[in-house]
Parts: structure tokens; C-alpha cells; sequence
């Protein structure tokens, strides 16, 4: 039996799992690392604090589940994107990552579209100039520590590092790449244009390859600090937001998912990018050669789920304490008690401004047409609704360029049977449910891991990793109610557009 290993480097820390070649789940390692926040905006963390929960989880994944090193065939990636960590010519790094959520880079933002205007940018990367990009970060370090951006050999994302560690070559994938700000998602290529214009030299970028490409072995020291074999082959993987197309099974044109967490979003999978004319979405370079990955993510769904559970939902979590029960089992109770359409409660759900569809940082999260009639459960209802509203008009902009039958839906915000039947009515798709929710970036990397050390002979293999045996069908007589819904709720964020601005 061969094993693929897949880590999964996020934000909070490193989760290792381990397959089999049937696609089996056999078990996970996770290590949480920490972040640096401060200066309002500014985020960072030690890249040294990855290795080392790679390190970690390895030894302890395979001492738990008793694997022997040489029965392991691939190890794989899946990490957070838009970073800027420095490494030296021995891959050394000279200062803290500066991580995706990092806004300092607002002046080189400006100064790049001075340059290059927000539309030729969004043709050429497929995403807007925004201060979230590598490369701006990249142009923040040369403006603020020229001497580190002079030692700087290479500027990685966080798996690219880990591959560096674990073989000792420089390599990214397509999909990190373009989280740089500076590929072009046309010609799957760096940007020289972009590239000039921001006045950073190509050679620090590494080499750009595809998801399943092997970036190396691994090495006799990597080996001993892991606990792999030396000469493990090491793919490449993708962006977080890339792997989970792929686990989440969108492998084919047309076909999609909703990923529901803190931030949530709509993917589909094309042949071409969807370039939307008032770039609402972003794309991605997919995993799968030969197709890309229009996407659209809000910032606070999950998270406004739970901003509103911690708020005004005191007494379901002590239910939930003393039952040892999950307070969204009790909220989803009382959201089943108000009907569709919150009974007039419109939610607007920018409670950390708003990314897709609305690119506005100062946006504010609101209720509207409270009325003295209106209960908690109308309150905790509109909330879902608004969350699925916003996400249903990048819906909208991806299903005018793309044929949208049916929708998966992933992650932690999927649990709940409510907002899965909620998805449905406002989306008016089937919506199919995998049986493991919280995995599709490992499931993922491990996919194109197998795909790219020929385990697999292509990524049908995904069929192997994901089982749907559940899904929820929309209930057509309420199309209409939440059509009419959906447009006062995109006319009430417009109306307020000025007030928010003035509020910020």
C-alpha cells in the first residue's frame, strides 16, 4: 500500500494528513503556531515556526498511525498565499513572513497604479491591485529595508519555503504565483510588465512550475529532522484556495463549490478566466492543467455566524456547556422557527468591510427593517441569508459566463443542515454534501501529490478521496420570495455606500 502525506500550512498552525492510494483518511497531526499582529494592520509570522510544525506533525503521523517511512510515496502541499517572506542564498530568511492578511503595503498599491491602471492589472492577473499581493509587499520591503531587500535571493509563499527545506531547490506553482501579483494568468508566466513597473527584480521570484510538478527529494538532513525517507518525492502542491477545488472535486468545467469558514467563497471551475467587467471575482490558475478557477470570497460569513452566537446568543451556549452540545445546534433550532425571509430582517454582512462582490473596505455590517414584531429567530435567520445572499451575486457573475448546475458545499459552516437548505433556496441549485467536510485542501494536496508522483494517472482519481451521500434540493416556491429578497438586499448596501463612507 502506498501513502501520500499532504500538509496543509495555515494561518493558525500545520495540519498533517495521511492517505492511502484508495483515497482513505487515515489520520492527522496538527501544531498551531502563532501570528504577529500590530500596528493596526500589519501581520507576521516565523517561517522558522512552519518547519518545525512540519517537523513535528510528520514524526508524530507517522509514529501514531505505525507507517513506515519507505511506504510513504509522496509528500504534497496545500498553504496560505499572498506572503513575502525574504531567504537569503542559503535560503536563510532575513526577516518575519509578512503574511496574506498584512495591509501595509497601501503606498506601493497606489504608487503601482499610478502605473498600471486597475483594469490592465485584472487582465493580466486576474485580481484587482490590492495591498494583499506578494510583490507589494516585496516593494514595501525595498522601500522600508533596502538592506534586507539587497540580501533578498529568493521572495517565497509558505509551502514554497517548506519545499525549499525539505529538498533545497526554489520553486512555486501557478496558483501561489499569481497570489505574487505579478503573473500572468494568460501566458502562466511572470509579468515583465507588472514586474517593471514595480521596480523589483525578476530574479528574486522563484521558478514557476505546475501544481503536480516535483520540486525535488527529500534530503538526508530534511530525513532526519522529519522522520521521512531520503529520497521522498516532494510535489509542488497549490494555494489553499486552489486545493480545495480540487478536493472539493471541481475538476471539470462547470463544475463548483462553497467553501463556508470564517471567510467563505464561490468557486467554479473554466477554460478561460472570467474576467467580470467591474472585477467582482478574482481567478485563479487551477491545479488541473488547462483550466482556471473564478472565485469570489467575501471576508465575515463563518465569522459572522459567530459574531453573532458570541453577541446575543448567551443562552445556547450554556444549553450547549451543560448538554455538551454544539450552540449552533440550538441557534439552527430557532433559525428553522423564522421563515424565509427572516419575516422582513435584512442582515448585511461587512462586518470586516467586504472583499467580492463589493471591494470596499469601509462597508459595515447591519440589520434592516426592524420591526417590533421581529423575534431573535428572524434576527439569527437574516444573518445566514445575508451571508448567502452576498455570496449568491458572485454567484450570479460566475453562472453569466459559466454553465452552473449543481453546487458542493465544504468546510466548517456546512455542518449545519439550516444554512445548507438556505444555500439551496437562495443559490436555486442542488446543493451536494461530501461526507468529510473539513478537508478539501488536504484532500486536495494529497490529490495532486498522488497525480504528480503518477500514483494517479489524473485527477478523476478525485473520485476516489470524496463520497456524497447526502444533498439538498431547492424549494422552488420560495424562488421568488428570495429573488426579490436578494435584490433589496444588494440595493440597500448601494444606498448606504456614501453612509459608510462617511461613518469610516
Amino acid at each position: 500500500m502506498k501513502y501520500i502525506i499532504a500538509h496543509d500550512l495555515g494561518t493558525s498552525g500545520n495540519k498533517a494528513t495521511l492517505f492511502n492510494e484508495n483515497g482513505q483518511l487515515l489520520g492527522m497531526e496538527t501544531k498551531e503556531y502563532g501570528v504577529d499582529f500590530f500596528h493596526e494592520n500589519w501581520a507576521e509570522q516565523d517561517a522558522q515556526d512552519w518547519w518545525k510544525a512540519v517537523c513535528d506533525t510528520t514524526n508524530n503521523l507517522l509514529g501514531s498511525l505505525k507507517i513506515q517511512a519507505k511506504d510513504v510515496a509522496v509528500v504534497s502541499f496545500s498553504g496560505q498565499m499572498m506572503g513575502c517572506l525574504c531567504v537569503d542564498r542559503k535560503g536563510i530568511p532575513l526577516r518575519k513572513s509578512i503574511i496574506w492578511a498584512d495591509q501595509r503595503a497601501k503606498q506601493q498599491s497606489k504608487h503601482l497604479e499610478d502605473k498600471i491602471s486597475q483594469w490592465d492589472f485584472y487582465r493580466i492577473t486576474g485580481h484587482r491591485n490590492t495591498p494583499s499581493y506578494g510583490i507589494l509587499k516585496l516593494m514595501w520591503v525595498k522601500d522600508n529595508q533596502p538592506e534586507i531587500y539587497e540580501k533578498t535571493f529568493k521572495m517565497l509563499n509558505a509551502k514554497d519555503y517548506i519545499v525549499f527545506r525539505l529538498t533545497g531547490n526554489y520553486y512555486t506553482d501557478f496558483s501561489d504565483a499569481d497570489s505574487c501579483g505579478c503573473f500572468d494568468i494568460n501566458t502562466l508566466s511572470w509579468s515583465e510588465k507588472i514586474i517593471a513597473a514595480a521596480g523589483i527584480d525578476k530574479d528574486k521570484l522563484p521558478d514557476c512550475r505546475p501544481s503536480t510538478f516535483t520540486g525535488g527529494a527529500v534530503t538526508k538532513e530534511a530525513a532526519s529532522l522529519t522522520g521521512l525517507k531520503e529520497g521522498t518525492p516532494v510535489i509542488l502542491g497549490a494555494g489553499d484556495g486552489v486545493t480545495a477545488n480540487v478536493g472539493a472535486g471541481a475538476i471539470k468545467e462547470g463544475k463548483s463549490y462553497c467553501c463556508l469558514g470564517t471567510s467563505a467563497w464561490v468557486t467554479t471551475t473554466a477554460k478561460k478566466p472570467v474576467f467580470d467587467e467591474q472585477m467582482r471575482i478574482v481567478n485563479w490558475p487551477h491545479a488541473v492543467p488547462g483550466l482556471y478557477a473564478p472565485n469570489g470570497t467575501m471576508q465575515a460569513a463563518g465569522a459572522s455566524y459567530s459574531w453573532v452566537k458570541n453577541q446575543i446568543c448567551k443562552m445556547e451556549q450554556y444549553e450547549a456547556e451543560l448538554h455538551s452540545r454544539s450552540p449552533y445546534d440550538y441557534i439552527n433550532e430557532e433559525i428553522s422557527n423564522s421563515p424565509a425571509g427572516a419575516n422582513g430582517v435584512i442582515f448585511l454582512p461587512y462586518l470586516l468591510g467586504e472583499r467580492a462582490p463589493r471591494w470596499n473596505s469601509d462597508a459595515k455590517g447591519c440589520f434592516l427593517g426592524l420591526k417590533a414584531e421581529n423575534t431573535r429567530n428572524d434576527l439569527l435567520r437574516s444573518v445566514l441569508e445575508g451571508v448567502s445572499m452576498n455570496l449568491a451575486l458572485c454567484l450570479d457573475i460566475l453562472k453569466s459566463k459559466v454553465n452552473i448546475e449543481e453546487m458542493t458545499v465544504v468546510g466548517g459552516g456546512a455542518k449545519g443542515e439550516v444554512w445548507r437548505q438556505i444555500l439551496a433556496d437562495i443559490f436555486q441549485l442542488r446543493i451536494n454534501v461530501p461526507d468529510i467536510l473539513e478537508e478539501a485542501g488536504s484532500m486536495g494536496a494529497a490529490i495532486i501529490g498522488g497525480v504528480g508522483a503518477g500514483i494517479f494517472n489524473d485527477f478523476d482519481a478525485a473520485s476516489r478521496f470524496i463520497s456524497m451521500n447526502r444533498y439538498h434540493l431547492p424549494d422552488k416556491t420560495k424562488l421568488e420570495k428570495y429573488k426579490e429578497l436578494k435584490e433589496i438586499f444588494d440595493e440597500a448596501y448601494y444606498q448606504l455606500e456614501p453612509v459608510f463612507k462617511k461613518m469610516h
